[in-house]
């Protein structure tokens, strides 16, 4: 088990128990006290856990925070979406990535890569990339939106657009033939739309599960999107949108 998919399980037993020893992490891991500790250390470097006398426990403001809820929602197909994006990614890449939790996930899967410049809105992909050796990480500051732990104003606009990023990776909340790449929240969808043209690479990452949903606000046309990203071969009908605008498919 990696060190992302074990603080991945770490975070789901706080929360299904509250708080933990680190005796009772260790031997659930099967790893020792120290390697725990680290993890906790990682943890409390965003906040999300805090030690107590011999063991951990989350923030009572994070055990439900809807960001946390996202992550763990269709887990497993973002996290080969994650493993397949982050093969086009190469060493010494400046990278932007986004708040979605598909993007997060993105974050963990490029721990092997090197030399990379990341460049992110979100705090929980800062705080996965901060202490990788070699690694830069670069926060766009600004008001932190609570529910996606995330900037997305002006200033944080400002800032990213400041970079010249080889990729830009996107998480997209609803992918449809007619409309493109769509989301949800307002002020996340203008974050991303601000980003397109200053991208050498725009890539894009979603599960299946986005393919036909109705989104509200609009992000990407097909044109501006080079690689889409996703687990599951896209329904025709997308998959003839994305070739009629050049936009490369990798589906797992």
């Amino acid at each position: 088990m990696t060190q992302s998919d074990r603080i991945a399980s770490l975070v789901a037993l706080l929360k299904a128990r509250g708080s933990c020893s680190i005796a009772m992490l260790a031997s659930h891991f099967a790893v020792s006290d120290e390697t725990i500790r680290r993890d906790v250390r990682l943890l409390e470097t965003t906040g999300r856990a805090y030690k107590v006398h011999g063991g951990v426990k989350l923030p009572d403001n994070q055990l439900e925070a809807p960001y946390r809820l996202r992550m763990h929602e269709q887990s497993a197909a973002k996290q080969a979406v994650a493993r397949r994006a982050a093969t086009l990614i190469e060493d010494g890449m400046t990278v932007l990535i986004d708040s979605g939790t598909t993007s997060c996930w993105v974050a963990r899967a490029l721990a092997d890569r090197k030399r990379l410049t990341i460049v992110t809105n979100n705090l929980e992909v800062a705080g996965d990339m901060l202490g990788r050796s070699g690694i830069r990480v670069f926060l766009a500051g600004g008001a932190v939106n609570v529910d996606y732990r995330a900037t997305f104003d002006a200033e944080a606009i400002r800032y990213s657009r400041c970079f010249s990023p080889d990729a830009t990776i996107l998480s997209m909340g609803a992918i449809e033939a007619q409309r493109g790449f769509m989301d949800f929240e307002p002020d996340e969808a203008g974050y991303k739309r601000a980003l397109l043209d200053g991208a050498r690479r725009v890539i894009v990452v979603a599960d299946a599960a986005k393919f036909d949903r109705a989104g509200t606000v609009h992000v990407a046309d097909f044109a501006q999107v080079h690689d889409l990203v996703t687990n599951a071969p896209a329904p025709p009908a997308i998959a003839e949108a994305a070739a009629r605008a050049g936009t490369r498919l990798h589906d797992g």
